[in-house]
């Protein structure tokens, strides 16, 4: 049967949060958009291992377009999402609806969120790293290295360093205005970042072109040992 829960809570906002495209009045330009990239989605998914029964988070949804690609291409898998933007989750649900589709919905951030450690068995999200500072996306990053199991995967779709000089004077105005928040990803360091994290086969998995510059997909994986190093993992998981 049909279930949709979606858990939306205003408070749950950080201070430095921005809307959509960078102002409320545009989400929903943001939702059309989003559409549009579902050829792009479809590739990275098929890409990120997901197999039937797992537990997978989409991290910084959206509209709600990859959680409900997922569900479509795996449905038995359970999905979650969780966005700090409650305008865009009542789209997701809006949208999640419509194709009848059971997945969660939560508001926040990934170091807020209530999850147990060792949660999930993959962890995506697509276009989200190039809007944090480094220091938030070391935050993020550690926060899903807590939250996978062992052995899990984390895969991220974002702008990364150019391939072509073509990519590179294209990338140009999002490196101009994203700043700092947009220097770790272009000057290759989200791999590093990664490790740093306690990630272990941090690979490059494809880089091709687009509007906004080289779009990359990163993998890393949760050490199998890391099992040990928490006590109780196998308790409060959300499966």
């Amino acid at each position: 049967m049909f279930t949709n829960r979606t858990d939306v809570h205003e408070d749950a906002r950080p201070s430095s949060f921005v809307p959509a495209l960078g102002h409320a009045a545009l989400t929903p330009l943001y939702a059309a958009l989003s559409g549009m990239t579902r050829p792009t989605l479809r590739r990275f998914l098929r890409r990120t291992g997901i197999e039937p029964d797992m537990t997978v988070l989409d991290l910084g949804c959206g509209t709600g377009t990859l959680a409900l690609l997922i569900k479509q291409a795996y449905p038995t898998t359970r999905v979650i999402g969780l966005d700090v933007d409650p305008a865009v989750l009542e789209v997701a649900r809006e949208v999640l609806a419509r194709a009848q589709v059971d997945a969660e919905l939560h508001q926040g951030t990934i170091e807020t969120a209530e999850f147990p450690p060792g949660s999930f068995d993959r962890i995506l999200t697509t276009f989200v790293l190039h809007h944090l500072t480094t220091e938030e996306k070391r935050s993020m990053l550690a926060a899903c290295q807590r939250l996978l199991r062992p052995g899990g995967q984390l895969h991220v779709a974002d702008l990364g360093p150019p391939s072509t000089a073509l990519m590179k004077l294209v990338s140009l105005p999002l490196r101009a205005l994203g700043g700092e928040r947009v220097a770790a990803n272009v000057s290759g360091a989200i791999p590093t970042l990664m490790r740093a994290a306690g990630f272990t086969e941090v690979s490059q998995v494809s880089a091709s072109g687009s509007v906004l510059g080289t779009m990359t997909h990163w993998s890393a994986t949760l050490p199998a040992q890391a099992d040990s190093a928490r006590p109780g993992d196998h308790q409060g998981r959300t499966r």
